[in-house]
């Protein structure tokens, strides 16, 4: 991408005003992003994004710079006025760079930018030709393709020297149907680190014909009832609530600074026996994988609770100055213009003994919740409050009637303890995770779980 004698030229203009770490990251883009509407194109935006980021240490300070002019003067300009912010002591130094071969987790066998466009768009149409021939009430459908080759470069004052290319392909199908003045949407949204080969084996009849189902069911589903209940939370995309609510309260950024309730507990039961929380970047193929994060260490798998004991956390370079503790490869940003730190990968809960069936059957009264929609939550405290896409009355151990307007209120590490059976049919959900270093591909997971009680609001008492 540049020449290796320019970046240590930077590397150690960075360095000039008493920092003692400095830090490169190199980044080239490709993206195609495609949105089909009412049986139309309505978007299609194909793009190159090219920049520089520059980060520089001294102690626990930390500065962070990017730009687009990738000449030798540009870059040294930009190292040079990032220094002047540094009011360092130190006298960093800069050691010889040995490029480190990275070997492939994720086999990628057609590249998205070779593959034409009228390709892409066929398996858009057939989505949205399945979503509305499943039933007459699909008013509308939307679906929207997305790639992306991401190609970086990473080195540093240590001598790392590393380079990657990420492939991304998602296919999101949106359904909507309408009845009268009812109106219902039903989504689902397979993603992959992989290329074009993923989306043409896509089950779409199973994705595209779900989006749909979910909106046609919702359509006359009763009101669900308000109160606290026991709640049944299906796998795959039902991983969304501990992703939100405990993940980011894992994550260096918020625990290095004691703005976590897990903070300063290691060691110590956070949930029962039953589960063991894990966030892993190395799951071939998988949406939230990587070879290497972003400051170039490997992914690896990280067991953050095991039968219920908090173990670890998510570490970044710089979040681990201040923690006295090593990185985790868990250091992530969307592009070069957002300074990295500690990210979520594919974070999951890890499958358990007891099956979907004995778990429904087992469960006197409760509220299944199959599909879960979007939330909020505060990562301060892990309070958060999630809409339910689809669920259902659990009655006498038998799934009973669909209910509509479900939102599942609690707190992320009292939801945790909750916890009193997890299934053995654990599956991964593709979805995007916003923080501080921008918008992510994460996959959230787990089997079917069943919480012993949740607050369930809803549109009418019980």
């Amino acid at each position: 991408m540049i020449k290796q004698s320019i970046i240590e030229n930077v590397l150690e203009a960075a360095l000039a005003t008493g920092g003692d770490f400095s830090e490169i990251f190199i980044e080239d883009k490709y993206v195609n992003d495609f949105v089909l509407q009412s049986g139309k194109i309505e978007q299609s935006i194909t793009g190159r994004d090219f920049g520089i980021g520059i980060r520089i240490f001294s102690g626990l300070q930390s500065i962070y710079t990017y730009t687009n002019d990738f000449s030798e003067k540009g870059l040294l300009a930009a190292a040079e006025r990032a220094a002047l912010a540094i009011k360092g002591g130190g006298s960093g130094t800069i050691h010889p760079l040995h490029k480190e071969i990275i070997t492939p987790i994720h086999q990628i066998l057609h590249m998205p930018h070779t593959v034409e466009h009228a390709r892409k768009t066929a398996v858009m149409r057939q989505a949205d030709s399945i979503a509305r021939q499943y039933d007459p009430r699909i008013h509308q459908v939307k679906v929207r393709y997305f790639d992306e080759q991401q190609n970086v470069l990473i080195a540093n004052s240590e001598g790392k020297f590393v380079e990657d290319t990420r492939v991304h392909s998602r296919l999101s199908m949106q359904a909507t149907a309408t009845e009268g003045t009812e109106v219902q949407t039903g989504f689902y949204g397979p993603g992959a680190h992989a290329g074009f080969e993923f989306i043409e084996k896509l089950d779409l009849n199973h994705y595209a014909g779900e989006a749909a189902r979910i909106a046609v069911t919702m359509l006359h589903a009763d009101e669900c009832p308000s109160g606290k209940f026991p709640v049944i939370i299906d796998n795959e995309f039902g991983g969304v609530i501990f992703h939100e609510a405990c993940g980011h309260g894992l994550e260096a950024t918020a625990v290095a600074k004691n703005n976590s309730v897990f903070a300063n507990r290691i060691g110590e039961r956070v949930a029962p026996e039953i589960v063991t929380y894990i966030d892993d970047g190395t799951l071939p193929n998988e949406w939230g994988s990587l070879n290497i994060d972003d400051e170039g260490e490997k992914t690896r798998k990280n067991i953050l609770i095991e039968n219920g004991i908090l173990k670890g956390y998510l570490i970044d370079k710089f979040n681990a100055r201040r923690m006295d503790a090593q990185p985790t490869g868990s250091s992530r940003r969307q592009s070069y213009r957002f300074n990295p730190t500690s990210r979520m990968t594919n974070t999951y809960i890890a499958p358990g003994s007891s099956t979907p069936a004995d778990i429904i059957a087992s469960t006197e009264y409760g509220i299944y919740a199959k599909y879960m929609g979007g939330g909020q939550v505060s990562p301060s405290t892990g309070d958060y409050n999630f809409a339910v896409m689809e669920a259902y009355i659990v009655k006498d151990g038998k799934i009973e009637r669909p209910v509509r307007g479900a939102t599942l209120i609690g707190n992320g590490a009292k939801t945790l303890q909750l916890v009193d059976r997890v299934g053995n049919n654990l599956a991964h959900g593709a979805g995007m995770c916003g923080s501080l270093s921008g918008s992510l591909p994460v996959n959230v997971g787990q089997p079917m779980i069943r919480v012993s009680e949740i607050t369930v609001g809803g549109t009418k008492g019980e």
